[in-house]
């Protein structure tokens, strides 16, 4: 399939609304397009130099339209693809596109993996002492946090390559333990460094049954 192509720095995953400022022309006439053909786009991720991966986007709305023409626009995130091909402009067209592949993906995943890893998502917010509002295992996929559990850029890339939902439910719970555990080992060294210089109370020891 071909698709219009807008190149960026970064992650959107599927069902995730994406606030978009237009203000290159070529873009400018992407968003028009978009508005006048009903067309969808592609958001390849720009990482290490290249594309490979991204997202299909479809404009719900422009939001502001301002004098010079510059938007900002609210697309929602669809599907997501592999790039194949790649032209700088797209035949009579200011933007760029190319032939892409959607992944095929499986929504594979029970209920008791979801729960355990919302469980490590609370646990997480709770050493950071960060507000968590609870969900649904039923509600919850691997999508629905994965920009608020301090997935690195590259993780988060990992990520989106992934097809079948328990693979990457896996992939975050691994993250979610490491994570934890780092912050667990920093909590602990503050409370260390937090009671230096503070008197401490120790229990006396009984010697009766010491020997040397």
């Amino acid at each position: 399939m071909t698709l219009p192509l807008f190149p960026l720095q970064s992650v959107f995953f599927p069902g995730e609304t994406v606030p978009l400022h237009i203000f290159e022309e070529r873009y400018k006439q992407l968003i028009n397009d978009c508005r006048n053909e009903a067309v969808t786009f592609g958001i390849p991720v720009y990482i290490d130099n290249s594309i490979a991966f991204g997202t299909e986007v479809q404009l719900v709305e422009v939001v502001n339209t301002y004098e010079g023409g510059e938007m900002d626009v609210v697309c929602i995130a669809r599907q997501v693809f592999r790039v194949l091909s790649f032209e700088n402009q797209m035949e009579g067209k200011l933007y760029a596109g190319g032939e892409v592949e959607f992944l095929d993906m499986e929504n594979d995943a029970d209920d008791e993996l979801r729960e355990t890893v919302l469980d490590k998502i609370e646990k997480l917010y709770d050493l950071m002492e960060v507000p968590f509002t609870k969900i649904s295992p039923k509600q919850f996929n691997s999508y629905s946090l994965a920009h608020k559990m301090g997935l690195s850029f590259q993780q988060e890339y990992q990520l989106l390559q992934i097809a079948k939902e328990t693979d990457r439910l896996l992939f975050i719970k691994r993250h979610l333990e490491t994570t934890s555990e780092v912050l667990e080992s920093i909590n602990r060294t503050k409370s260390m460094i937090e009671m230096n210089g503070h008197f401490k109370n120790f229990d006396p020891l009984d010697f009766k049954d010491f020997k040397v």
